[in-house]
């Protein structure tokens, strides 16, 4: 087994990323991390792309239950009279309104990115 690999263990019904061996056991760590434990290594098999796909959304919504609080922030502001940032106001704006966060998210970038260079100070 390669550290890293993703292996499913029946005996818990979870996915988890091989560590290591620790006396006959395996040490499989949760996907996104936590708390190791130790299975039985004839029991475990590579995680289905189903139950790979299901321990990874698992991992990003924990993430997003803790690390969310500490990504808010406030959205830059764009500058009076700067067509630049008129427009990547715009887009953001359209992005909010279809729901696409990503594609808000770039926008915010881009218009920190260029008051940062255009408007220093």
């Amino acid at each position: 087994m390669e550290t890293g690999a993703l292996l499913y263990d029946p005996a818990t019904d979870k996915v988890g990323e091989y560590q290591d061996k620790a006396g006959p056991y395996a040490l499989l760590r949760p996907v996104g991390g936590g708390r190791e434990w130790q299975a039985d290594p004839a029991s475990l098999r590579p995680a289905t792309d189903q139950e790979r796909l299901s321990a990874e959304v698992r991992a990003a919504n924990a993430r997003a239950r803790t690390d969310g609080p500490f990504l808010v922030a406030i959205p830059p502001r764009p500058v009076p009279d700067c067509p630049t940032c008129t427009e990547l106001a715009g887009l953001r704006a359209t992005a909010r309104t279809e729901q696409d966060y990503s594609a808000e998210t770039d926008a915010n970038v881009l218009l920190r990115k260029h008051q940062i260079e255009a408007h220093p100070g």
